[in-house]
């Protein structure tokens, strides 16, 4: 088969976000993206396999696209919501709140992330690692720069972030299939998680050396 073509043999210009539109519409809560052939997604962008390897080597690297693509929207939806909440205001509900909007959102960027974390190939699995340290890291800077406006410190912030973004990327998997119901309750719960390794992380930071011992001691 040829370049596609429209009525009056007009050719059809396929583009690298045409092939990532196809992919999407393939992929859903049950269907992981690192299950996608090459045949599946040509048929579905209407184009031949020689036109999709004009824009990716395999369908690896169209996987390894949409895990950056699906990284950087809701790194920017989130970096949104919280530059609109101000020094004095709480940014855990709100952050929260915009994440699960996403996820009952037609968008499937989210659940790109969110499901294919520990399935397909090793450069699709440093992916998803890849995008999940960026959020680790834009969130880092955000708790330093949080505690610093109001006179406090948080003991070892990259684990926090750490801690929180693993936490809501666990919990926002189980929230996928729920009802709007359940996913209410599962963000008051996340809500409440991140703010207690918030806290904590702010209560390590003010103990004195041999209360970390202690408390290291005792979760041993």
């Amino acid at each position: 088969m040829g370049a596609p073509y429209r009525l009056g043999r007009t050719p059809i210009v396929i583009t690298r976000q045409d092939i990532i539109d196809a992919a999407l519409r393939l992929i859903g809560p049950h269907r992981s993206v690192s299950t996608l052939s090459l045949r599946e997604v040509t048929r579905e962008a209407g184009i031949a396999p020689n036109s999709f390897y004009r824009h990716f080597r395999d369908v690896d690297e169209l996987a390894v696209a949409l895990i950056d693509m699906a990284g950087q929207s809701l790194r920017q939806i989130i970096r949104d919501a919280r530059l609109q909440v101000s020094s004095t205001q709480e940014v855990t509900r709100p952050s929260v709140m915009v994440f699960m909007a996403q996820l009952a959102s037609d968008a499937k960027l989210l659940h790109v992330l969110l499901c294919e974390g520990t399935v397909g190939s090793d450069a699709f699995k440093q992916a998803v690692e890849r995008e999940l340290q960026y959020f680790e890291d834009e969130l880092c800077t955000d708790l330093v720069r949080l505690a610093d406006q109001r006179g406090q410190r948080v003991h070892a912030p990259e684990l926090a972030a750490k801690a929180i973004t693993r936490l809501v990327f666990a919990l926002g998997g189980t929230a996928i299939d729920a009802s709007p119901q359940e996913r209410e309750a599962i963000a008051d719960q996340m809500v409440t998680m991140v703010r207690m390794i918030i806290f904590g992380a702010q209560a390590m930071a003010v103990a004195n050396p041999e209360q970390l011992r202690q408390t290291g001691a005792a979760g041993r």
